[in-house]
């Protein structure tokens, strides 16, 4: 029998955690938010056509997700709000200092970097959601510099979010556990 993908046993022996091994990180909004997210990116970077009414229905619904997660980051769970992960500038150097040095600390929600890569592409989601929606204005019809900024928010997005996937392929490594599973099952071993 094959064990579905999951995180390490706690001794880190590379077994897979026992079922009521696990404690729960990620919940339900946080999960649909981010699998939402990623789905309409691709969509609306690789398959749909730009300014086709499909392409503008998907970046409303990423807009009407990334709200949901903003008002959820203030009354979510303890893992899904900001004041759980949000930190400072020295913060987030002294856990890059600590990641260089491989003595960072696992921490089950995010961690001081992971912190500013979320509220980074939190934060091009919504001007390219908001530029996407300018070109529908008539004060903006036509006008070059908003299409070329969403072009190039979109483009940074690719950027942030591959360096989003190799941060998380890294992290499970160093940790022994699998992050992009947790973000599936919102759960991970406990610390």
């Amino acid at each position: 029998m094959t064990a579905l993908p999951s995180s390490q046993d706690a001794r880190g022996t590379g077994g897979i955690t026992p079922p009521g091994r696990s404690v729960p990180v990620w919940d339900l909004v946080v999960r649909l938010f981010h699998w939402g997210v990623v789905t309409g990116c691709a969509l609306n970077l690789f398959i749909l056509r730009p300014g086709k009414l499909p392409h503008r229905y998907v970046g409303y619904g990423i807009a009407a997700l990334l709200a949901l997660r903003v008002v959820w980051g203030f009354i979510g769970s303890r893992h899904a709000r900001f004041a759980d992960f949000v930190r400072g500038p020295r913060t987030v150097a002294a856990y890059l200092d600590e990641v260089v040095k491989g003595r960072e600390k696992r921490r089950l929600g995010h961690n001081p970097a992971a912190a500013v890569v979320m509220l980074l592409l939190m934060a091009l989601l919504a001007g390219t959601a908001l530029t996407g929606w300018m070109q529908t204005l008539d004060a903006f019809w036509g006008e070059d510099w908003v299409s070329d900024l969403h072009e190039t928010l979109a483009n940074a997005i690719m950027v942030v979010a591959g360096f989003h996937i190799a941060a998380a392929l890294f992290e499970s490594l160093r940790h022994r556990e699998n992050l992009i599973w947790s973000m599936v099952t919102g759960r991970k071993r406990p610390l």
